[in-house]
């Protein structure tokens, strides 16, 4: 299966998931810290960005298997793996499956109620119905405050900080991704069951979060006591754009703690 990626950095691998509608620029407010430590991958997911959509796709099975091809293809070993939100769910499951060294976990799916996760599906189908709006439309609206504002407010906190190249960058990923539908309908049932083991894990989730509520950590907390269990405060449901300085340590700490028998204590990160 042929996944899209930019790499640059020297050092252990880590790579980088985006969440659903998403596509790897998710991560470049991070890339050029996290790239001084370790060689970094950001990837598109299969049906996201740049990566064609899988023939079949059976939810999470087909993307860790999808990954765990993808770093066998590429010598990546058991690298490092960040996500946010559906990419956060990922990057468990790999540690669960064994295929990673260490993972972070922004604000990830697989924690949710049913209804939660229709309320976050509600709001995800309801951006990219507006996602597909005439490009030149899209192009004039990102040039001013209220554009980004308006439809970025459920992803950032402060939508302002991304340009208008890149606001419309993300929208047209999130209208082009042919993945979308299937991800959603496997994601409306998707809860975390897995163990990790003693694969050094965080979560870290963003105080603000308007797609998957805060609520959310404390079920996080019960499926997985022996991680690491961090608040972003400040944060919105895309914390990379919020407080990248912030989010790029989190990641850095937890690779760090790869071979450490002793857990990190609760902390509050902010924002």
């Amino acid at each position: 299966m042929t996944v899209h990626f930019v790499r640059s950095g020297d050092g252990a691998p880590l790579v980088l998931i985006h969440g659903i509608g998403h596509h790897w620029r998710a991560w470049e407010p991070v890339i050029d810290r996290l790239a001084a430590h370790h060689d970094v991958i950001a990837l598109d997911l299969p049906g996201f960005g740049r990566s064609p959509a899988p023939a079949v796709n059976h939810g999470m099975p087909t993307a860790v298997a999808a990954l765990g091809e993808f770093f066998a293809e590429h010598g990546l070993g058991r690298p490092h793996v960040a996500g946010n939100s559906l990419g956060g769910a990922i990057a468990l499951e790999l540690a669960a499956a064994g295929l990673a060294r260490s993972a972070t976990a922004l604000s990830p799916a697989g924690f949710a109620t049913p209804a939660q996760v229709r309320r976050a599906l509600r709001i995800l189908r309801s951006m990219r119905f507006g996602a597909y709006a005439p490009e030149p439309v899209l192009r004039q609206f990102y040039r001013t405050e209220f554009g980004k504002r308006f439809s970025f407010r459920a992803l950032v906190t402060d939508p302002t900080v991304l340009t208008a190249e890149r606001a419309l960058a993300d929208t047209l990923a999130l209208r082009g991704g042919k993945g979308f539908a299937a991800v959603a309908r496997h994601g409306a049932t998707y809860t975390f069951a897995g163990d990790p083991g003693e694969v050094p894990v965080t979560i870290a989730w963003a105080a603000r979060d308007r797609i998957l509520e805060p609520i959310q950590a404390l079920r996080a907390r019960e499926v997985l006591p022996g991680a690491r269990h961090v608040t972003l405060d400040g944060c919105g449901h895309v914390p990379m754009s919020d407080d990248p300085a912030t989010v790029a340590g989190i990641i850095l700490e937890t690779a760090a703690r790869t071979g450490s028998a002793s857990a990190l204590p609760d902390r509050s990160a902010s924002g």
